[in-house]
Protein backbone atom coordinates (compact mmCIF):
# COMPACT_ATOMS: atom_id res chain seq x y z
CA UNK A 1 0.00 0.00 0.00
CA UNK A 2 2.91 2.48 0.45
CA UNK A 3 4.53 1.61 -2.52
CA UNK A 4 0.91 2.60 -4.33
CA UNK A 5 0.57 5.67 -2.98
CA UNK A 6 4.67 6.68 -3.09
CA UNK A 7 3.68 5.57 -7.20
CA UNK A 8 1.02 7.98 -7.26
CA UNK A 9 2.27 10.92 -6.00
CA UNK A 10 3.92 13.55 -8.31
CA UNK A 11 8.19 13.91 -8.40
CA UNK A 12 8.75 17.46 -6.15
CA UNK A 13 11.19 18.17 -8.51
CA UNK A 14 9.00 18.97 -11.67
CA UNK A 15 8.27 22.57 -10.95
CA UNK A 16 11.74 23.62 -10.30
CA UNK A 17 12.89 23.31 -13.88
CA UNK A 18 9.66 25.99 -14.83
CA UNK A 19 10.64 28.63 -11.74
CA UNK A 20 14.22 28.46 -13.08
CA UNK A 21 13.30 29.26 -16.69
CA UNK A 22 10.38 31.56 -14.79
CA UNK A 23 13.36 32.93 -12.66
CA UNK A 24 15.75 33.56 -15.90
CA UNK A 25 12.98 35.12 -18.08
CA UNK A 26 12.26 37.98 -15.14
CA UNK A 27 15.71 38.64 -15.37
CA UNK A 28 16.49 38.82 -19.17
CA UNK A 29 12.89 41.41 -19.40
CA UNK A 30 14.85 43.43 -16.18
CA UNK A 31 17.86 43.73 -17.64
CA UNK A 32 16.49 44.72 -21.26
CA UNK A 33 14.08 46.83 -19.48
CA UNK A 34 16.98 48.90 -17.80
CA UNK A 35 18.86 48.77 -21.26
CA UNK A 36 15.99 49.95 -23.49
CA UNK A 37 16.50 53.55 -23.04
CA UNK A 38 20.13 52.87 -24.46
CA UNK A 39 18.72 50.34 -26.95
CA UNK A 40 16.24 52.64 -27.99
CA UNK A 41 18.73 55.52 -28.64
CA UNK A 42 21.11 53.58 -30.25
CA UNK A 43 18.51 52.30 -33.03
CA UNK A 44 16.74 55.69 -33.21
CA UNK A 45 20.06 57.61 -33.04
CA UNK A 46 22.46 55.69 -34.69
CA UNK A 47 21.39 52.36 -36.19
CA UNK A 48 18.53 54.24 -38.08
CA UNK A 49 20.76 57.14 -39.56
CA UNK A 50 23.70 54.64 -40.52
CA UNK A 51 21.73 52.46 -42.37
CA UNK A 52 19.80 55.51 -44.07
CA UNK A 53 22.96 57.10 -45.01
CA UNK A 54 23.94 53.92 -46.54
CA UNK A 55 21.16 53.90 -49.21
CA UNK A 56 20.98 57.32 -49.57
CA UNK A 57 24.73 56.93 -50.96
CA UNK A 58 23.60 54.86 -53.49
CA UNK A 59 20.76 57.86 -54.68
CA UNK A 60 20.32 61.08 -55.73
CA UNK A 61 18.57 62.81 -52.82
CA UNK A 62 17.94 66.76 -52.44
CA UNK A 63 15.99 66.91 -49.05
CA UNK A 64 13.05 67.91 -50.93
CA UNK A 65 12.13 65.09 -53.10
CA UNK A 66 12.29 61.65 -53.36
CA UNK A 67 15.47 59.70 -53.28
CA UNK A 68 16.53 58.46 -57.17
CA UNK A 69 18.46 55.14 -57.14
CA UNK A 70 21.70 55.95 -59.15
CA UNK A 71 23.73 52.64 -58.04
CA UNK A 72 27.53 53.53 -57.69
CA UNK A 73 27.25 56.99 -59.63
CA UNK A 74 27.65 59.16 -56.72
CA UNK A 75 31.16 57.20 -55.52
CA UNK A 76 32.51 57.05 -59.66
CA UNK A 77 31.97 61.04 -59.32
CA UNK A 78 34.10 61.16 -56.15
CA UNK A 79 36.83 59.21 -57.31
CA UNK A 80 37.10 60.58 -61.19
CA UNK A 81 35.27 63.99 -61.77
CA UNK A 82 35.67 65.91 -58.45
CA UNK A 83 38.91 67.65 -58.50
CA UNK A 84 38.09 69.40 -55.10
CA UNK A 85 37.33 65.76 -53.49
CA UNK A 86 41.41 65.07 -53.77
CA UNK A 87 41.96 68.59 -52.43
CA UNK A 88 40.54 68.04 -49.58
CA UNK A 89 41.83 64.29 -49.50
CA UNK A 90 45.38 66.39 -49.77
CA UNK A 91 44.63 68.64 -46.97
CA UNK A 92 43.23 66.02 -44.40
CA UNK A 93 46.31 63.60 -44.78
CA UNK A 94 47.96 66.91 -43.94
CA UNK A 95 46.12 67.68 -40.23
CA UNK A 96 46.30 63.55 -39.69
CA UNK A 97 50.36 63.07 -40.57
CA UNK A 98 51.85 66.42 -39.55
CA UNK A 99 49.20 67.95 -37.35
CA UNK A 100 48.41 65.00 -35.32
CA UNK A 101 52.33 63.94 -34.83
CA UNK A 102 53.07 67.03 -33.55
CA UNK A 103 50.40 67.57 -31.27
CA UNK A 104 50.92 64.56 -29.52
CA UNK A 105 54.76 65.50 -29.31
CA UNK A 106 54.40 69.18 -28.05
CA UNK A 107 51.56 67.80 -25.86
CA UNK A 108 53.89 65.09 -23.87
CA UNK A 109 56.93 67.39 -24.12
CA UNK A 110 54.91 69.99 -22.14
CA UNK A 111 53.82 67.46 -19.51
CA UNK A 112 57.15 66.54 -19.29
CA UNK A 113 58.16 70.02 -18.67
CA UNK A 114 55.84 70.23 -16.24
CA UNK A 115 56.53 67.23 -14.40
CA UNK A 116 59.97 69.14 -13.62
CA UNK A 117 59.03 72.22 -11.01
CA UNK A 118 58.61 71.58 -6.81
CA UNK A 119 57.02 74.75 -6.50
CA UNK A 120 53.96 76.58 -8.44
CA UNK A 121 53.71 73.13 -10.42
CA UNK A 122 49.68 72.92 -10.10
CA UNK A 123 49.73 77.31 -11.05
CA UNK A 124 51.58 76.13 -14.16
CA UNK A 125 49.45 72.72 -15.06
CA UNK A 126 46.28 74.92 -14.68
CA UNK A 127 47.70 77.91 -17.05
CA UNK A 128 48.88 75.35 -19.90
CA UNK A 129 45.36 73.92 -19.00
CA UNK A 130 43.04 76.71 -19.83
CA UNK A 131 43.41 76.95 -23.30
CA UNK A 132 41.64 73.78 -23.36
CA UNK A 133 38.64 75.41 -21.96
CA UNK A 134 37.76 77.86 -24.41
CA UNK A 135 35.12 76.74 -27.15
CA UNK A 136 36.98 75.99 -29.78
CA UNK A 137 34.61 78.60 -31.86
CA UNK A 138 35.93 81.43 -29.55
CA UNK A 139 39.81 79.97 -30.34
CA UNK A 140 39.53 80.09 -33.33
CA UNK A 141 38.00 83.63 -33.71
CA UNK A 142 41.13 84.67 -31.61
CA UNK A 143 43.65 83.49 -33.32
CA UNK A 144 41.76 85.35 -36.80
CA UNK A 145 42.43 88.64 -35.19
CA UNK A 146 45.95 87.50 -33.68
CA UNK A 147 47.16 86.37 -36.77
CA UNK A 148 45.75 88.74 -39.07
CA UNK A 149 47.88 90.54 -41.64
CA UNK A 150 47.99 93.63 -39.41
CA UNK A 151 47.41 91.68 -36.10
CA UNK A 152 49.34 91.79 -33.07
CA UNK A 153 51.93 89.59 -33.88
CA UNK A 154 52.87 90.72 -37.11
CA UNK A 155 52.82 94.12 -35.50
CA UNK A 156 55.96 92.85 -32.77
CA UNK A 157 57.21 90.84 -36.50
CA UNK A 158 57.36 94.23 -37.75
CA UNK A 159 59.15 96.19 -34.69
CA UNK A 160 61.85 93.33 -34.41
CA UNK A 161 62.87 94.37 -37.75
CA UNK A 162 60.98 92.00 -40.37
CA UNK A 163 60.36 93.63 -43.37
CA UNK A 164 57.21 94.01 -44.29
CA UNK A 165 57.50 91.66 -47.27
CA UNK A 166 58.39 88.83 -45.08
CA UNK A 167 55.87 88.94 -42.53
CA UNK A 168 53.25 85.67 -42.68
CA UNK A 169 50.01 86.96 -43.98
CA UNK A 170 48.95 83.42 -42.33
CA UNK A 171 44.99 82.83 -43.17
CA UNK A 172 45.01 84.85 -45.52
CA UNK A 173 48.07 83.00 -47.18
CA UNK A 174 47.35 79.43 -48.58
CA UNK A 175 51.32 78.96 -47.76
CA UNK A 176 50.76 80.42 -44.01
CA UNK A 177 47.18 78.33 -43.71
CA UNK A 178 47.58 75.28 -41.70
CA UNK A 179 50.48 75.85 -40.48
CA UNK A 180 48.33 78.89 -38.44
CA UNK A 181 45.46 76.09 -37.62
CA UNK A 182 48.40 74.46 -36.41
CA UNK A 183 49.50 76.99 -34.11
CA UNK A 184 45.98 77.11 -32.90
CA UNK A 185 46.46 73.23 -32.25
CA UNK A 186 49.04 73.36 -30.27
CA UNK A 187 47.92 76.75 -27.81
CA UNK A 188 44.30 74.39 -27.23
CA UNK A 189 47.14 70.84 -26.34
CA UNK A 190 45.72 71.10 -22.71
CA UNK A 191 43.77 67.76 -22.88
CA UNK A 192 46.33 66.12 -24.26
CA UNK A 193 48.88 67.40 -21.91
CA UNK A 194 46.88 66.58 -18.95
CA UNK A 195 46.60 63.09 -19.80
CA UNK A 196 50.09 62.25 -20.81
CA UNK A 197 51.30 64.58 -17.46
CA UNK A 198 48.89 61.86 -15.63
CA UNK A 199 50.93 59.33 -16.87
CA UNK A 200 54.46 60.52 -16.57
CA UNK A 201 53.41 61.02 -12.89
CA UNK A 202 52.59 57.46 -12.73
CA UNK A 203 56.08 55.95 -13.56
CA UNK A 204 57.49 53.94 -10.34
CA UNK A 205 60.50 55.71 -9.39
CA UNK A 206 62.12 53.63 -7.91
CA UNK A 207 63.06 52.64 -12.27
CA UNK A 208 64.43 56.22 -12.41
CA UNK A 209 66.56 55.33 -9.67
CA UNK A 210 67.80 52.47 -10.64
CA UNK A 211 68.74 53.57 -14.29
CA UNK A 212 70.47 57.11 -12.13
CA UNK A 213 72.46 53.99 -10.47
CA UNK A 214 73.30 52.48 -13.06
CA UNK A 215 74.60 55.75 -14.45
CA UNK A 216 72.06 56.49 -17.31
CA UNK A 217 71.43 60.15 -18.47
CA UNK A 218 68.17 62.43 -18.71
CA UNK A 219 67.99 61.21 -22.48
CA UNK A 220 68.14 57.51 -21.33
CA UNK A 221 65.63 57.51 -18.99
CA UNK A 222 63.62 59.15 -20.92
CA UNK A 223 64.12 56.71 -23.62
CA UNK A 224 64.01 53.47 -22.12
CA UNK A 225 61.49 54.00 -19.11
CA UNK A 226 59.16 57.19 -19.75
CA UNK A 227 58.74 56.32 -23.39
CA UNK A 228 57.84 52.72 -22.88
CA UNK A 229 55.98 53.15 -19.50
CA UNK A 230 53.44 55.84 -20.63
CA UNK A 231 53.49 53.89 -24.54
CA UNK A 232 49.46 53.10 -23.80
CA UNK A 233 48.55 56.76 -23.56
CA UNK A 234 50.82 57.39 -27.10
CA UNK A 235 48.85 54.55 -28.64
CA UNK A 236 45.63 56.64 -27.47
CA UNK A 237 46.48 60.11 -28.08
CA UNK A 238 47.36 58.72 -31.50
CA UNK A 239 44.21 56.46 -32.56
CA UNK A 240 42.03 59.45 -30.86
CA UNK A 241 44.11 62.12 -32.82
CA UNK A 242 43.59 60.58 -35.90
CA UNK A 243 39.90 59.93 -36.16
CA UNK A 244 39.89 63.96 -34.99
CA UNK A 245 42.47 64.66 -37.94
CA UNK A 246 40.18 62.42 -40.67
CA UNK A 247 36.53 64.48 -39.14
CA UNK A 248 38.37 68.33 -39.16
CA UNK A 249 35.90 70.40 -39.66
CA UNK A 250 35.31 73.70 -36.95
CA UNK A 251 38.52 75.45 -37.12
CA UNK A 252 38.87 75.38 -40.30
CA UNK A 253 35.61 76.64 -41.51
CA UNK A 254 35.23 79.42 -39.05
CA UNK A 255 38.32 80.79 -40.33
CA UNK A 256 37.12 80.37 -43.83
CA UNK A 257 33.78 81.63 -43.40
CA UNK A 258 35.16 84.78 -40.75
CA UNK A 259 38.31 85.83 -42.70
CA UNK A 260 38.50 88.87 -44.60
CA UNK A 261 38.14 86.48 -48.26
CA UNK A 262 34.60 85.60 -46.88
CA UNK A 263 32.89 88.71 -47.48
CA UNK A 264 30.92 87.72 -50.16
CA UNK A 265 29.32 84.76 -48.59
CA UNK A 266 30.42 81.92 -46.14
CA UNK A 267 29.40 79.11 -48.86
CA UNK A 268 31.63 81.25 -51.26
CA UNK A 269 34.51 81.66 -48.97
CA UNK A 270 34.64 77.59 -47.64
CA UNK A 271 38.63 76.94 -48.08
CA UNK A 272 39.70 80.10 -48.61
CA UNK A 273 42.45 80.83 -49.37
CA UNK A 274 43.10 79.08 -52.76
CA UNK A 275 41.53 75.94 -51.14
CA UNK A 276 44.07 75.41 -48.66
CA UNK A 277 41.56 75.23 -45.98
CA UNK A 278 39.50 72.72 -47.82
CA UNK A 279 39.35 69.78 -45.58
CA UNK A 280 37.10 66.48 -46.27
CA UNK A 281 34.31 67.39 -43.37
CA UNK A 282 34.68 71.08 -45.34
CA UNK A 283 33.94 69.78 -48.53
CA UNK A 284 31.34 67.43 -47.01
CA UNK A 285 29.51 69.80 -45.20
CA UNK A 286 29.24 72.01 -48.46
CA UNK A 287 28.10 69.13 -50.46
CA UNK A 288 25.11 68.26 -48.26
CA UNK A 289 23.92 72.01 -47.14
CA UNK A 290 25.25 74.09 -49.57
CA UNK A 291 24.46 72.21 -52.40
CA UNK A 292 22.11 69.80 -50.74
CA UNK A 293 23.42 66.85 -52.39
CA UNK A 294 22.59 64.61 -49.76
CA UNK A 295 23.10 61.48 -51.82
CA UNK A 296 27.00 62.65 -52.49
CA UNK A 297 27.64 63.87 -49.05
CA UNK A 298 26.27 60.36 -47.31
CA UNK A 299 28.98 58.77 -50.27
CA UNK A 300 31.23 60.54 -49.03
CA UNK A 301 30.53 60.29 -45.33
CA UNK A 302 30.66 56.37 -45.88
CA UNK A 303 34.24 56.83 -47.72
CA UNK A 304 35.55 58.77 -44.86
CA UNK A 305 33.93 55.97 -42.05
CA UNK A 306 35.62 52.89 -43.88
CA UNK A 307 39.35 55.44 -44.38
CA UNK A 308 38.83 55.90 -40.30
CA UNK A 309 38.08 51.73 -39.66
CA UNK A 310 41.02 50.82 -41.90
CA UNK A 311 43.72 53.26 -40.13
CA UNK A 312 42.42 52.28 -36.73
CA UNK A 313 42.49 48.64 -37.20
CA UNK A 314 46.53 49.35 -38.59
CA UNK A 315 47.09 51.21 -35.49
CA UNK A 316 45.54 48.42 -33.10
CA UNK A 317 47.42 45.55 -35.23
CA UNK A 318 50.80 47.47 -34.95
CA UNK A 319 50.10 48.61 -31.51
CA UNK A 320 51.67 44.99 -30.20
CA UNK A 321 55.08 46.14 -31.72
CA UNK A 322 55.74 49.41 -29.47
CA UNK A 323 53.14 49.56 -26.72
CA UNK A 324 53.87 48.28 -23.72
CA UNK A 325 50.91 47.24 -20.83
CA UNK A 326 52.77 46.75 -17.36
CA UNK A 327 51.86 43.53 -15.55
CA UNK A 328 49.00 42.67 -18.56
CA UNK A 329 49.01 39.93 -20.32
CA UNK A 330 47.31 40.64 -23.62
Amino acid sequence: MTQVVAADRPPAVTSRPRRGRSLRARKRWTVLLFLSPWIIGFVVFILYPMVSSLYFSFTKYDLLGQPQWVGLANYQAMFTRDSMFWISVRNTFWVVLIMVPIDVVFGMGVAWILTRPRRGSSVYRTIYYLPAMVPTVAAALGFLFVLSPDGPVNSILAHLGVPANKVPLWFADPTWAKPSLLLLSMWAIGNTMIIFLAAMLDVPTHLYEAAEIEGAGGWAKFRHITLPTISPVIFFSLVIGVIYGFQYFTEAYVVSTSSAAGEQGASSALGNPENSLMFYGTWLYQQGFSYFHMGYASAMAWVLFLVIMVCTFVLVRTSGRWVHYGGAIR
